[in-house]
C-alpha cells in the first residue's frame, strides 16, 4: 500500500527505531510510548487487520511478538506484559496496517488490565451469545 506509514517504514522510506527484524516481520519502538519499551510488531506484508493476514504470515507474526517480548524481558526486566491489537477506527486503530503492541508492565505503572478497555456487555445474555456463536 503506497500511503501506509508502516509499509514506508518496511521499505526504509521512513526512519524507525527498529529493535527486531526477520524475513517477514519488523518491530520498532512506538513514537508515543505508553510504557518503557512499548514496541509495535508488524508483518512486512500489508494487511489492515488480523482477518486479512494469511495464516502462515500470522503465525510468523505471533512468533516475532514472542521473540521481541523475550528480548524486552531480558533487557528491561518488566514485571509483566500486556499485548494489544486495535482493529478499525472504533477501536482506536490509527494506522490501517495490522500491528501488535507490546506493553511492558512495571509495578505501580498506573495501567490496568485489558478488561478496562470496554464496559459494554450488550443486551444479550452470555447464553444467547453462546447459541449464536457455537
Amino acid at each position: 500500500m503506497t500511503d501506509c506509514v508502516f509499509c514506508k517504514i518496511v521499505k526504509g522510506e521512513i526512519q524507525s527505531n527498529t529493535v527486531y527484524e526477520d524475513e517477514s516481520n519488523l518491530a520498532f519502538l512506538d513514537i508515543n510510548p505508553q510504557a518503557m519499551g512499548h514496541t509495535m510488531v508488524i508483518s512486512k506484508t500489508h494487511a489492515s487487520s488480523l482477518l486479512e493476514l494469511d495464516d502462515d504470515k500470522l503465525k510468523s507474526l505471533i512468533i516475532a511478538v514472542k521473540e521481541m517480548a523475550k528480548k524486552i524481558k531480558d533487557k528491561l526486566n518488566p514485571d509483566g506484559f500486556s499485548y494489544g491489537i486495535n482493529q478499525g477506527k472504533i477501536s482506536g486503530q490509527s494506522v490501517p496496517h495490522l500491528h501488535i503492541h507490546i506493553f511492558p508492565r512495571y509495578e505501580n505503572d498506573g495501567g490496568s488490565s485489558v478488561h478496562s478497555i470496554v464496559k459494554n456487555p450488550g443486551p444479550r445474555s452470555v447464553e444467547e451469545i453462546y447459541e449464536v456463536l457455537k
